[in-house]
């Protein structure tokens, strides 16, 4: 009788323990505080004439407060083609199977149904067979068939396997996250080379318009020359200067290329389609918002998806530490088998029929806690380590976007005055061209005055695009972490049906509901 109550007391007992879990429970890390944007160094007040103000507002489309039909186009299109992207979904699918099969150890690890048919033959010399013989006739002849199902179960008493479905969970999450990371790195990236190409048709314009205006002085030297009034060292002054600036011309179209193809990259498609859709219309830089809501400093905290990737890495981490330490402890199992056998088929499902046994145990690696104990020790200097990249990955966030603004209110300022240094330019060169029609000034005053027009308008172009492309910092900075309405899944449609071509994925490439991917706290 207490051979038979050992079992079932065994078995209670084991699930009754169920519910303890070794290791630290995650919980959220502090993160460096910082209660409004100071603008860094700068001094510059936020809700100012800087432009900016500090209301929280949904900022997700932010590219389209630039009214720009065609960068709005380019967007869309690389959602559903970047290859990046689509293998940074492919990451997270990855780790929803593995979260599957960290699930999957909490029921009976081995598993396992057999079925087979003897016939055995056993030599009637063999010394054993021979001394039976002496007080029984054996039959050496005879068949066996036999039906069963056997398994073994690790239980989880110290929560090393439920530690594990947690690490796992978090890790999707952080998948989650990165992917969301790589869709603003993309979307920042996407404007950035729409400005950069923008800001090159710009300037290979300028270059020749002033190209232009110098041919026209040149002509004017070439007359002055003939009609006595000059000599020929204008002349050659004028036409070195002339092809001087359309030396630039070829490498403009060349850096041109060269973003043309950057940005058929990030749509996922071959060189030589950017080209003739920018062409269409007239070149011209986005237009800048009058106003750029930046929010407070907690909102970027919750938006900005690298930062919940670093901290979903650590909940990861925090939960192999309870993985390790379950290793300290000894670990109980349960196996057993149930099985019909009989040497005829037709009594093979018979109650005489059936065999079955069940062998509780446990097993402990108690002469080896130097090295599990300093696995431990691993585990946790690893989630230290996460610890600490969480809190830099948010001091990074903060300087990025407090650089971004004053970048971005200093690049204002240099616009305006370039303005007016080019509008000053442009009046000086066209009365010193009088002047030297009529003779009362040298012709180095008409290449000073039409070199300071080139080189304010190149440099108001490139200011502008500046501008542009610290408002794209700020937001990518305070604006990050969303999934576009036009973004279905983690994958497109193409990628999906490759995948569900070679695996049978069930449910798994279905978009999870809200919460269902998120860390266990």
């Amino acid at each position: 009788m207490t051979r038979q109550l050992s079992i079932p007391a065994i078995f209670t007992a084991t699930l009754l323990l169920g519910g303890c879990m070794v290791g630290p429970d995650f919980v959220r890390p502090e993160a460096p505080y910082l209660d409004s944007w100071t603008q860094g160094a700068s001094g510059l007040p936020v809700n100012s004439k800087t432009g900016f103000t500090s209301r929280s507002e949904a900022v997700a489309d932010w590219w389209t407060l630039f009214k720009d039909p065609t960068l709005n186009a380019f967007v869309n299109e690389a959602y559903q083609q970047n290859l990046q992207l689509e293998a940074a979904g492919a990451r997270v699918y990855q780790a929803r199977a593995q979260l599957g099969i960290a699930r999957g150890e909490l029921f009976p690890q081995q598993q396992q149904g057999f079925a087979d048919g003897k016939y055995l033959s056993i030599s009637r010399n063999d010394p054993f067979v021979q001394e039976a013989e002496r007080f029984v006739d054996l039959n050496t002849n005879f068949t066996r068939y036999q039906v069963g199902f056997d398994a073994g179960w690790e239980i989880d008493i110290w929560g090393k396997i439920r530690r594990d479905v947690q690490s796992a969970k978090a890790n999707l999450a952080a998948k989650i996250a990165s992917y969301d990371d790589v869709l603003v790195t993309l979307t920042g990236d996407i404007a950035v080379t729409y400005v950069t190409i923008r800001e090159l048709q710009a300037l290979i314009a300028v270059a020749r318009n002033n190209a232009a205006l110098q041919k026209k002085s040149l002509d004017i030297a070439k007359l002055k020359f003939e009609n006595g009034t000059t000599t020929e060292l204008d002349i050659d002054e004028a036409t070195a200067r002339y092809n001087d600036t359309l030396s630039i011309i070829p490498e403009l179209e060349g850096e041109l290329a060269e973003a043309y193809n950057a940005m058929s990259v990030l749509l996922g498609e071959t060189p030589g389609k950017i080209k003739p859709r920018m062409e269409k219309r007239y070149a011209r830089m986005p237009i800048i918002p009058a106003q750029v809501a930046v929010g407070v400093p907690a909102d970027m905290l919750r938006r900005r998806p690298d930062i919940r990737a670093a901290e979903y890495r650590a909940a990861a981490q925090s939960a192999q530490i309870g993985v390790a330490q379950a290793d300290l402890y000894p670990a109980f199992t349960i196996s057993g088998a149930i099985a019909v056998s009989s040497k005829e088929v037709a009594t093979l499902f018979t109650k005489n029929s059936f065999d079955a046994f069940i062998n509780p145990g446990f097993t402990w690696n108690f002469l080896n806690y130097g090295r599990i104990r300093n696995n431990v020790r691993a585990q946790d200097a690893k989630f230290q380590e996460l610890l600490l990249d969480y809190e830099n990955t948010v001091l990074k966030a903060y300087a990025e976007v407090e650089t971004s603004i004053t970048a971005f209110f200093k690049a204002k300022q240099q616009t305006v005055y370039l303005y007016r240094s080019v509008k000053a330019a442009k009046d000086a060169e066209a009365r010193v061209l009088d002047q030297y029609r009529d003779g009362t000034a040298g012709y180095d005053r008409v290449l000073d005055a039409q070199r300071q027009i080139f080189t304010s308008e190149s440099r108001l172009v490139s200011a502008r695009a500046d501008v542009l492309t610290n408002l794209i910092a700020i937001y990518k900075g305070i604006a990050g972490g969303w999934i576009p309405p036009n973004v279905k899944g983690f994958v497109n449609d193409k990628t999906r049906a490759q995948m569900e071509q070679r695996t049978n994925w069930g449910k798994l490439l279905e978009s999870a509901p809200d919460g269902v991917d998120q860390p266990e706290s």
